[in-house]
């Protein structure tokens, strides 16, 4: 039951989260359909040439990652993105990153735009624009002494070969000498040679680290950025799912908040729990009904459509709410206007009126009366004419209607003090008169919470009978109702469900299937169904009977019409 629950909002706004999602989705498409296309380009750079040094030691690996980091940080401040944009004539540039490649002293800049002209113009402008911050930067040196110095190591290499070659001619030429003499200046002119070549190398090593060549703090180009040919976005699939799923999701919360902030009564279900009371009827909403006209009397132009069905189904559950305490005078009320509580009263009549009974219905609305406009009735003369007069005569006054049996009794003309009149002696011994003359004594009264009249016609009625319209009438209006009733000890007998809307049977909103099968024209005239349809005319409604604490309880189908409906 509870995962029912859950589901039931669902089938009843199953168009809005149907919408929702309908319009996200045509939403997501038209603006990703108007995106251009996005393509991207990448180039490497590494720190330091440890990579060219077949020994390179720790200390050389950790200072080049220290140096790309803070390189990679560099390339995302103003002053680059400041040089790019005026190397490249631009006022703007797109968005790039520059990061880190790993635990090495790679760094990767990747560029995004919608041009991929521009995008590889702008890769490699960063990329010079670090090498022009590095001390690599020939701006930042001296051409002319670096061009000395590069002299200098190369006369130095050719007189370290010169040296090395000599001292090796005379170490042979010492094999060939016996004189000891000769052999003394040998070895004496040979290390004189290998001091020549020591002073040789420091001074090319010293010239050596002078220039870049094994320097630490260099930057070098490993992958030039290309030139992009496909474009990595937008994508519009996964916008548009995306976008479909949040409209789904969205409206499905907006949904479940709009059930939750939902207090009407909406069905039986609501009824016993908001309430405490049975539902003694769920009447659906009739088709094409007319205000001030007799199509609003279902019971009166049709015998076979499922509003007059479900009145009848009213008629049987209301007499065994009454098996135990008779209901002569039964009081149709409602918690606020435009419930349907007079066309409730009407059609319930004619129903009684239809199984055999004599009815006569009152209009003690004397606010805004209206069954005079449903039977099309004078109300020249009424209630408040038989209350008013010194010795009253019923027969003048009791209008007969279509229905037989059926008579009414309108209000009359309306007077400034209605609760003083109805609450009299005399609308007491009226009532004893009219019971007397019917079996049933039908009132219609006006809204319970607006006026105090319905009260006051409670006390005098043997049961009441409250309307309320579902998905209309808010819980709270329904208690105040009720304790209204309650609180003059009125016989509250139980509620009927007026107006409900037409749906497929286990919606939120649903009525009782009565199970008849009618064609569309079926409340056009009394016209009989077919015999397929006939071997299924056991209603579905269930009927009720007294039960404890005022409550009723549920009766087979089978066993429901006993009173000749």
């Amino acid at each position: 039951m509870a995962l029912k629950q859950y589901i039931l909002p669902l089938r009843k706004w199953w168009w809005l989260v149907a919408l929702a999602t309908l319009v996200a989705t045509v939403s997501s498409y038209v603006a990703t359909s108007r995106q251009p296309p996005i393509y991207s380009t990448r180039a490497t750079v590494m720190v330091g040439s440890a990579i060219q040094n077949p020994n390179p030691n720790g200390g050389d690996l950790y200072l080049t990652q220290q140096l790309a980091s803070t390189y990679a940080d560099i390339a995302r401040r103003e002053t680059v993105r400041a040089n790019t944009m005026e190397a490249l004539g631009l006022t703007w540039l797109p968005d790039y990153t520059a990061r880190v490649v790993g635990n090495s002293q790679l760094i990767e800049i990747a560029v995004t735009d919608t041009i991929p002209e521009r995008a590889q113009a702008v890769a490699n402008e960063l990329v010079n624009q670090l090498i022009l911050l590095s001390p690599e930067n020939p701006d930042r040196n001296d051409s002319q002494r670096q061009t000395f110095i590069t002299r200098q190591l190369d006369d130095l290499e050719v007189k370290i070969e010169e040296t090395q070659d000599e001292i090796a001619s005379k170490q042979a030429d010492l094999a060939n000498l016996f004189s000891a003499r000769q052999i003394a200046e040998t070895q004496t002119l040979i290390e004189g040679l290998q001091d020549k070549l020591g002073s040789l190398q420091s001074n090319y090593a010293a010239l050596l680290a002078s220039t870049q060549a094994g320097a630490v703090n260099t930057i070098t180009l490993i992958e030039a950025p290309a030139l992009p040919a496909i474009p990595i976005g937008p994508n519009r699939m996964a916008a548009i799912l995306l976008a479909a799923a949040g409209g789904f999701a969205v409206a499905l919360a907006a949904a479940y908040l709009l059930e939750y902030l939902d207090d009407t009564l909406k069905n039986p279900e609501d009824v016993d729990s908001a309430l405490g009371l049975a539902t003694l009827g769920a009447v659906p909403r009739a088709r094409g009904a007319l205000r001030g006209d007799d199509r609003d009397l279902i019971v009166a132009r049709s015998s076979a459509s499922p509003e007059t069905e479900a009145y009848r189904v009213l008629r049987t559950n209301l007499q065994f709410a009454s098996v135990k305490h008779p209901v002569r005078t039964l009081l149709v009320a409602s918690s606020t206007p435009g419930e349907g509580k007079s066309l409730t009263a009407a059609n319930l009549a004619a129903a009684l009126a239809q199984a055999g009974k004599k009815v006569i219905l009152v209009d003690t609305d004397l606010h805004r009366p209206r069954l005079h406009k449903l039977f099309q009735l004078r109300d020249s003369t009424g209630l408040t004419t038989l209350l008013l007069e010194e010795t009253p005569e019923l027969e003048p006054v009791l209008q007969p209607t279509v229905v037989p049996g059926l008579e009414v009794l309108p209000s009359g003309p309306l007077p400034p003090n209605a609760a003083e009149l109805l609450g009299s002696e005399r609308m007491r011994e009226l009532l004893r008169q009219l019971r007397s003359r019917a079996d049933y004594v039908v009132l219609d009264s006006p809204p319970v919470v607006a006026l105090s009249d319905a009260a006051i016609l409670a006390t005098l009625c043997d049961g009441v009978l409250l309307v309320v319209a579902a998905g209309r009438t808010r819980r709270s209006e329904a208690r105040r109702a009720i304790a209204a009733l309650r609180q003059v000890d009125a016989r509250v007998l139980g509620v009927v469900l007026n107006k409900m809307p037409k749906a497929h049977k286990g919606t939120y909103y649903y009525y009782y299937d009565y199970g008849y099968g009618y064609s569309r024209d079926a409340g056009k005239g009394d016209r009989k169904p077919k015999r397929s349809q006939q071997t299924r005319a056991v209603p579905q409604v269930v009927a009720v009977e007294p039960g404890r604490n005022g409550k009723y309880d549920a009766m087979p189908a089978g066993q429901q019409d006993l009173h000749g409906s």
